[in-house]
């Protein structure tokens, strides 16, 4: 770097700040969607509750990987992006998709067999597991799902549409808290129709 370099330049200021801010409102919307999940299954009590924050734990370390590997697939599609090498982007496109299946099918089977095994790391009462186990056992089946998403975050980040990114987040988390009560005020489902509305 030169001293000719170190410029302030408000076209590059501009868009930094157009692409983190939607971002930061991604992520806005991201925790309050959470948020409201959360008071939901705080209605239905103390084991439900302890349930889902220890499932909740487990949960987020089990797709981590996948979020992680979203946003090295965005870093990955923005630098072919900008090269217009789109052949390349495409190639980039089915391989992601292929291990990110890949990898969330196998953690959905190792979470829905250990899925007791692992609810007792944080819990001890049978009940708290039980509930645990049913949330891990729904949701872990549809880590794939999970995955995708995170992939397409990453690409619409990495072609310069932040935006639909936010979209996608307000569709399915806007879907996964009307889902949420609707399905748990319904006596057939009850709590378990929170765990199916959160894949």
């Amino acid at each position: 770097p030169r001293r000719s370099d170190c410029r302030f330049d408000r076209a590059t200021v501009r868009e930094i700040t157009a692409f983190s801010s939607l971002t930061c409102l991604q992520q806005s919307v991201m925790n309050f969607g959470i948020l409201m999940v959360q008071g939901l299954v705080n209605s239905f009590g103390t084991a439900v509750m302890a349930a889902f924050a220890a499932a909740v734990k487990i949960d987020t370390l089990a797709y981590m990987p996948a979020q992680d590997f979203g946003n090295a697939f965005s870093t990955f599609i923005a630098q072919n992006f900008g090269a217009s090498n789109t052949d390349r982007i495409r190639r980039g496109i089915r391989t992601a998709l292929r291990i990110t299946v890949l990898f969330c099918l196998t953690v959905s089977a190792v979470i829905f067999v250990f899925a007791e095994p692992l609810m007792r790391v944080d819990a001890r009462e049978t009940e708290i597991i039980a509930i645990g186990a049913d949330y891990l056992r729904i949701e872990g089946s549809f880590y794939f799902g999970i995955g995708i998403l995170f992939l397409l975050y990453g690409y619409f980040r990495a072609v310069k549409m932040p935006g639909i990114s936010v979209v996608l987040t307000v569709v399915s988390l806007g879907s996964r808290v009307a889902l949420a009560y609707a399905l748990s005020a319904l006596p057939a489902f009850g709590v378990t129709g929170i765990w199916w509305s959160v894949p």
